[in-house]
């Protein structure tokens, strides 16, 4: 089926994310296949499909307006990108659109349909800027890489005419003809008879961009090896070790830009891979090390680090093997976003609905989806404890090592999870988890359904309920005040951390303000803020 031809213009961004979306997922389990380089953990093709998927949404949410500019579409989906950016490949992506997007948003200005939106200067241009930026936020730049496709993606956009079509159609031709030599520039790739296979989705990325503004089909071409055997040298082990790092952190900052260069160097002496991508105070970090543990300090000391992710890559090869690790943790949460959120902690999240406890045998399939010998199941609610308990009673028959964390609330899951030390002795963690979320204080508000007696008063329909450890304790009319007057009280006995989620529903302005009541009565006490998504409650607080 022909595709519309577009101008390059907003809505040739939004064909192209689809298309790019559509094809990155036809080729994710091809690509992990050839992942060897730099971990072969079997990731890179889901890694980036997941970041195109998060840089997709960011767009649709660009489009709730009425006739977003280019400028306007290209930033979102850079940000979009830069926010859910997974793995080294996903991060590097979110680089390369950013840096797209600086040249087009400048060639449009704010308006859409701007002088010159439609011609092949400003996206060669474009491409240009992209390759360049990142080669700049890869600490070391291998060639072999990624990397090397879209340099020469650009080189040979830079020699087409006017069109943006012939642009975007010879920066394809330009990936495809430097993905095949891959294997002869890059040791690891060389020795498993493979093309490189971030460079596969740049291809992927770059063949949907030809089609978005030409309205051409493009055949489908299998990720393959390279056609004749090439010969191999390896390359020198990164880290000085024959392994490498065992770990992979991921991590969102926001720091000045000032802060970044020690930041780079910490993290450089660290580990490899590192790869630093973003700006305008927001930034992504990837890095591979022994220490996730230093690497995330790293973080704290450059400014504010959030949406933490620490990958064991031992673990990740034996689950793609399909062999068990040997621990794991499923959670139980009340929203998209959390699940998201533990999700990206390592843990197997259980999506359920407040009010709604999950079925004995969700929670069973959570442990066997785990596939580990030991389980820390955290219910994330009081009146899901007795259902995990059973769950685990069944584990437990079944061989399965299971302890269950009587966490009382989502936020104090995620301080659980947030010491979860999977290399650690089983009873060790299992008590460190368990401290971690007893040490959290939570509270929440809630919209009260009918006039009723409760602990702080008579409510009616409609109003605030502010409560704390499960108790209300505040009543009021409006959501930001009753929410800084719960607040107020649980950080009246102390803390060290809060943690606001967000519900659905519930503007950021909210956030802000809390933030800035715990900034101007709380020195010392540092805020997070996450977004729960759907089924979370209007606001969810933890003090640790």
């Amino acid at each position: 089926m022909a595709h519309v031809p577009h101008t390059l213009d907003a809505d040739a961004v939004r064909t192209w994310s689809s298309l790019a979306l559509a094809a990155l997922d036809r080729a994710r389990e091809d690509i992990d296949a050839i992942n060897v380089y730099p971990v072969a953990d079997g990731d890179t093709g889901t890694n980036l499909y997941l970041t195109a998927e998060a840089a997709a949404a960011a767009l649709d949410e660009v489009f709730t307006a009425p006739a977003p500019s280019l400028a306007e579409a290209v930033r979102g989906y850079a940000h979009g990108a830069l926010i859910g950016a997974r793995g080294n490949s996903g991060t590097i992506l979110a680089q390369l659109l950013r840096g797209m997007a600086e040249v087009l948003a400048e060639e449009s200005g704010t308006g859409a349909g701007d002088a010159g939106a439609g011609s092949g200067r400003p996206l060669a241009e474009a491409l240009a800027r992209a390759a360049a930026s990142a080669y700049q936020a890869v600490a070391h730049p291998v060639e072999g890489t990624m990397l090397t496709v879209a340099g020469a993606a650009a080189r040979a956009a830079a020699t087409a005419g006017e069109d943006a079509a012939d642009v975007a159609r010879a920066a394809y031709d330009g990936a495809r003809a430097a993905l095949e030599q891959t294997p002869g520039q890059l040791g690891a790739l060389g020795r498993a008879g493979v093309v490189d296979a971030g460079g596969c989705g740049v291809v992927a990325v770059l063949g949907a961009l030809w089609q978005a503004l030409s309205g051409e089909e493009l055949a489908p071409e299998p990720v393959r090896g390279p056609a004749v055997p090439v010969p191999y040298e390896p390359e020198p082990c990164a880290a000085g070790t024959g392994e490498g790092p065992a770990y992979e952190v991921i991590y969102l900052l926001e720091a000045p830009d000032t802060a970044l260069p020690p930041l780079r160097g910490r993290l450089d002496a660290l580990g490899d891979s590192l790869v630093v991508v973003g700006g305008d105070g927001l930034w992504n970090v990837h890095v591979h090390v022994d220490d996730p543990g230093a690497a995330v300090e790293a973080g704290i000391d450059a400014g504010r680090p959030y949406r933490i992710r620490i990958t064991h890559f031992a673990d990740q090869r034996r689950r793609a093997r399909g062999e068990r690790v040997q621990r794991a943790v499923v959670a139980v949460v009340p929203g998209e976003g959390l699940a998201g959120l533990c999700e990206e902690a390592g843990a197997t999240s259980v999506l359920a609905r407040p009010g709604e406890p999950p079925a004995v045998g969700a929670l069973l399939d959570a442990v066997h989806r785990a596939h580990a010998r030991e389980v820390v199941l955290l219910p994330g609610d009081a009146a899901w404890r007795h259902t995990a308990a059973a769950a685990a009673e069944q584990a437990r028959a079944e061989g399965v090592r299971v302890a269950v964390i009587p966490t009382r609330s989502a936020v104090q899951s995620l301080a659980a999870l947030a010491v979860h030390d999977p290399e650690g002795s089983f009873d060790e963690d299992v008590v460190a988890m368990t401290a971690a979320a007893g040490a959290t204080r939570y509270g929440e508000l809630a919209v009260a359904e009918r006039r009723s007696f409760t602990s702080a008063g008579i409510c009616q329909a409609g109003d605030v309920l502010g409560l704390i450890d499960g108790d209300v304790a505040v009543i009021g009319a409006g959501l930001s005040d009753t929410a800084e007057a719960v607040l107020a009280r649980m950080l009246g006995s102390g803390g060290e951390l809060v943690t606001l989620v967000l519900g659905p529903e519930v503007p950021d302005a909210l956030a802000d303000r809390l933030e800035a009541y715990v900034r101007e009565h709380h020195l010392a006490v540092d805020t997070v803020t996450y977004h729960g998504g759907r089924h979370c409650a209007p606001l969810l607080i933890g003090v640790e």
